[in-house]
């Protein structure tokens, strides 16, 4: 018996009518804990790369800073588990992981709106810029309690018992300042990132092959998500150091070489004391091993989960 209902044909819609508040979340939340539960361990590495101030010998030795432990991504991570144990690897999931439904919302979300708020704005590419800068700067003041807790139990030296108990203490002994700290590094390094990011998937998108079907769709989105959150992680890194040293600073105390609690000044204490340029890039290696295969996994599972929505709402 021949069946009447023939498969749907695949039609590319270069322009797809922007989500709802509540599919965002849907989309944008389960995009975002795909990406940390395949490259949460990274982003350890990456915060003890960060943390760890790498001052010259005979200036480690007068000024009491411990020695240097972390010389490599894979040296950190070997470290890490045979000091440590495997579970430190993912100490402090669970942060990025309630954040991610309210973060990623407000980032694809806002990002629409700003699209429409900007359509003053003539040149398309240019509106993709601002549109996904103005989306980081509001994700910024959504995620950065999240972050600084995040940071504070991926130090090495972290007491904290477990997600709710550094969440506790951080609110109690130093109040909203300091489940606040970092605030203005992270929302110039998402800024840039998320200007980055969207804009250049953009720009990809348009010079990219054209989908002819669903899966040629999503490797195009996946290239596009790469090659933009490899960029995007190239230009915000000395941002995300100084976010970094400035959230723990209150747990690592001196041991983190107490960074000035400016954005210039601790970039220029960095750049003077532990190595120049290199050093305001540490931890990029994880970072881009990170957020350049993470930033095409979000798109992907994002433009996957909101297809299957707007079917199911159809």
């Amino acid at each position: 018996m021949s069946s009447n209902t023939e498969p749907k044909k695949y039609v590319y819609n270069p322009n797809p009518k922007p989500l709802g508040l509540f599919p965002s979340v849907v989309a944008g939340g389960g995009a975002g804990v795909a990406e940390i539960l395949i490259m949460y361990p990274l982003d350890v590495v990456k915060t003890r790369l960060q943390l760890q101030v790498t001052k010259q010998a005979a200036t480690a030795v007068a000024t009491g800073v411990e020695p240097v432990l972390y010389t490599s991504v894979f040296g950190c991570f070997k470290h890490i588990i045979k000091t440590e144990g495997v579970g430190r690897l993912y100490r402090g999931i669970a942060s990025p992981i309630l954040a991610e439904a309210p973060k990623r919302a407000v980032k694809f979300s806002t990002n629409e709106t700003y699209k429409s708020l900007f359509s003053f704005i003539p040149d398309a590419q240019l509106r993709a810029v601002a549109a996904g800068a103005s989306a980081g700067i509001t994700e910024a003041f959504v995620n950065c309690p999240f972050e600084v807790v995040k940071v504070r139990m991926q130090a090495r030296q972290s007491d904290y018992k477990n997600t709710m108990d550094a969440a506790t203490r951080i609110l109690r002994n130093e109040g909203l300042g300091g489940i606040y700290s970092g605030l203005l590094p992270q929302v110039l390094r998402n800024a840039v990132w998320n200007g980055a990011y969207f804009g250049v998937i953009f720009k990809l998108k348009s010079v990219l092959w054209t989908p002819q079907s669903e899966n040629s769709e999503l490797a195009r989105n996946f290239v596009s998500g790469l090659v933009g959150g490899a960029i995007a992680t190239t230009a915000n890194t000395p941002l995300d150091v100084v976010k970094s040293r400035m959230q723990n600073l209150k747990a690592a105390g001196s041991a983190a070489g107490d960074p000035s609690p400016t954005i210039l000044g601790t970039l220029v204490k960095i750049y003077k004391e532990e190595g120049g340029v290199k050093a305001l890039w540490k931890g990029y290696i994880p970072r881009i091993y990170r957020l350049g295969p993470g930033g095409g996994i979000m798109i992907v599972a994002y433009d996957w989960i909101a297809k299957r929505i707007t079917r199911y709402n159809e």
